[in-house]
């Protein structure tokens, strides 16, 4: 097989695999479900991939990756960032659903958050943010970015809100983003952090 309809097999398995697991849930989907959707036989997807949970972590890595690079990050701008992973979650509401499919069904992701090269490069940033007064210090770094992340997520198909999409009007996107900014902005200030007390 030449490498280019190698490399299209691929991603016909991926985009099937995609529609199937977010639909499905891990456990829900189905092997020959996705092959026959991908038009291949299920030899080939195992070629590829190993099994299903091999197919999963290529699925959810491949939307993970497509968020991380689409979603530039900067510590002196945290509200921005979160309103732009807010419209991250929106354009790609797929990863938002294997993520949540991978919690329920206690299947490990990598923490992309934290633990790949672009979640380190943020805790970095962040921590010097802190060091330079802009971004509060008595709150972690991990623990910003995870507050962040779920911030910039409440209205995702994971949060507890009513679930926004892509057909939302304006109107209402508008709303949600100005009120992200704002609790950002407020949330993470240096000097806004209160400790609790023990």
């Amino acid at each position: 097989m030449s490498p280019r309809k190698s490399d299209a097999t691929r991603r016909r398995l991926l985009d099937a695999a995609t529609a199937d697991f977010a639909a499905h849930g891990i456990a829900g989907a189905r092997v020959d479900r996705i092959a026959a959707a991908a038009g291949v036989n299920k030899a080939q997807l195992y070629a590829y991939f190993g099994d299903k949970l091999g197919l999963f972590g290529a699925v959810f890595r491949l939307h993970a990756d497509a968020v991380v690079d689409s979603v530039p990050f900067t510590a002196d701008d945290l509200p921005g960032y979160a309103v732009r992973l807010y419209d991250a979650a929106v354009e790609r509401p797929e990863l938002v659903r294997l993520a949540t499919w991978a919690k329920l069904e206690g299947v490990a992701t990598d923490n992309l958050a934290t633990e790949s090269s672009a979640g380190a490069a943020k805790l970095r940033a962040i921590a010097e943010a802190q060091r330079a007064g802009q971004v509060d210090a008595s709150i972690e770094p991990r623990d910003v970015l995870a507050l962040l992340i779920a911030m910039a997520l409440a209205w995702s198909p994971s949060g507890l809100a009513a679930a926004t999409t892509p057909g939302d009007t304006a109107t209402d996107h508008d709303r949600r983003k100005r009120a992200l900014s704002t609790a950002v902005s407020g949330a993470f200030r240096a000097g806004a952090g209160n400790p609790p007390q023990g």
